[in-house]
C-alpha cells in the first residue's frame, strides 16, 4: 500500500480537527457534569479484577 499524499494528509487533518471541534460543546458538559458526580470506584475495579484473573487463569491453563 502507497503512502497518503500531500493533500489526503491535510484532508484527513482538516476532518480530524472539524471532528475536535464539533464534539467540543459534548466534552464540556460532560466533564462539568463528571466534576458533580459521585466517585463509584467498585464499578469500575471489580470488572477489571475480574477481567485480570481470567486472563492469569488462561495464562495459567497453557
Amino acid at each position: 500500500m502507497q503512502a497518503l499524499s500531500t493533500w489526503e494528509n491535510l484532508l484527513l487533518g482538516a476532518i480530524a480537527v472539524l471532528i475536535i471541534f464539533w464534539a467540543s460543546p459534548g466534552i464540556k458538559q460532560s466533564l462539568a457534569r463528571s466534576k458533580q458526580a459521585k466517585s463509584d470506584w467498585p464499578a469500575l475495579l471489580l470488572p477489571l479484577a475480574l477481567v485480570v484473573l481470567f486472563v492469569f487463569f488462561l495464562v495459567a491453563m497453557v
